[in-house]
């Protein structure tokens, strides 16, 4: 588009190797969206990433995952909604010595 610039972005090569979430926390203020991001692997979970956004850009990616989870979707099959975190009866299967 005539007049738009380009914004290069750089990026830590530890970061392209992600991070993995199993819970997530959503806070809001009049401006601003929390989000926190955890793993928890009971008996503790840890936060492993918090991400604050304004509510336009929150509705701007709420949208762009509905659109790809469409896609997803049309191409995958229907994705099922995980359920609440549940740990099972008598721990992980295994032992944390302190």
């Amino acid at each position: 588009m005539e007049g738009q610039k380009q914004i290069r972005f750089k990026t830590k090569e530890d970061d392209l190797k992600g991070v993995y979430s199993n819970l997530t926390q959503i806070l809001h203020t009049k401006e601003e969206f929390i989000l926190d991001f955890f793993l928890a692997a009971p008996p503790e979970g840890i936060l492993i990433s918090r991400v604050i956004m304004s509510p336009g850009h929150i509705k701007r990616l709420i949208k762009a995952l509905q659109e790809n989870i469409s896609k997803y979707e049309t191409k995958f099959g229907k994705i099922e909604e995980a359920k609440t975190l549940e740990i099972p009866e008598g721990g992980m299967g295994f032992k944390v010595e302190k």
